[in-house]
C-alpha cells in the first residue's frame, strides 16, 4: 500500500510540473502575438510607434496662428537699434506702420479668422486705412542694459480702419448681417534705439 501511495504521488507531481510548462509557454506566445499585433515589435515591419503612429487631424487655424505669431516676432515684437542721432538734425521718425502692421493688430483686436464654414463666419470688405502719427519725441540718453548708452525714440501713430463687416450664420436660423460703416481705431507704437556717442560696433554691427 505504501508503495502504491508513492507511485500515485510521483504521477501527480509530473502532471502538475507538466500542466505549469504548458501554462508558462502559452502566456510567452500570448505576449509575443500581442506585442506584433501593436507594432511595437513586428518583424515583418520594422519598429513603430503602435497607437501613437495613427495621424491626428489638426486644423489648418492653428497651423496659421503659428505662422502669424513667428511673422509678427521677426517684423513686430522687435525693437531696433539704430545709430546715432544727426547733431543739429531734426528727429523725426520716418517708418509709419505699414498695412500688414495694422491689419495684424485689428485682427487681434476684432477677429474674423477661426469660425466654421457654413456655421459662423465673418469677412471684412473695402478696407480703407488713415494714419496720423500723434507723438514723436526721444528721451535724454541712458545706459541700457545689453546695449550700452541709448535713447529711447518714442513714434505713436494713430490709424483708423474703415471697412465693410460680413457675418453669416447658418444655425439654427441662417441669416446674414452687413455693416457697411464699420470701422476700428488701433494704435501701434514704433519705439526704437539710438546709439548715442561715437560708438564702433565693430566689422558685424548694423551701425
Amino acid at each position: 500500500m505504501f508503495a502504491a501511495a508513492s507511485t500515485d504521488g510521483r504521477k501527480t507531481i509530473k502532471d502538475d510540473s507538466m500542466s505549469n510548462k504548458i501554462t508558462a509557454t502559452g502566456c510567452l506566445l500570448a505576449a509575443m502575438i500581442a506585442l506584433g499585433s501593436t507594432g511595437c515589435i513586428n518583424p515583418a515591419q520594422g519598429p513603430s510607434l503602435g497607437p501613437l503612429a495613427i495621424p491626428i487631424p489638426v486644423s489648418p487655424h492653428f497651423q496659421d496662428h503659428m505662422e502669424d505669431k513667428a511673422w509678427e516676432h521677426e517684423r513686430y515684437d522687435r525693437v531696433p537699434i539704430l545709430g546715432p542721432v544727426t547733431a543739429g538734425g531734426p528727429v523725426k521718425a520716418l517708418d509709419p506702420p505699414s498695412d500688414d502692421e495694422v491689419m495684424r493688430a485689428l485682427e487681434h483686436a476684432r477677429t474674423v479668422e477661426g469660425g466654421i464654414p457654413f456655421l459662423y463666419e465673418k469677412q471684412r470688405n473695402n478696407v480703407r486705412i488713415i494714419k496720423h502719427k500723434i507723438a514723436d519725441y526721444i528721451d535724454p540718453p541712458r545706459f541700457v542694459p545689453l546695449v550700452g548708452p541709448a535713447q529711447l525714440h518714442h513714434a505713436h501713430y494713430k490709424c483708423t480702419i474703415f471697412f465693410e463687416e460680413v457675418t453669416r450664420v447658418g444655425w439654427p436660423i441662417p441669416h446674414e448681417i452687413r455693416n457697411e460703416d464699420a470701422r476700428e481705431v488701433i494704435y501701434v507704437d514704433h519705439n526704437h534705439f539710438h546709439i548715442v556717442g561715437n560708438v564702433t560696433g565693430g566689422t558685424g554691427s548694423d551701425y
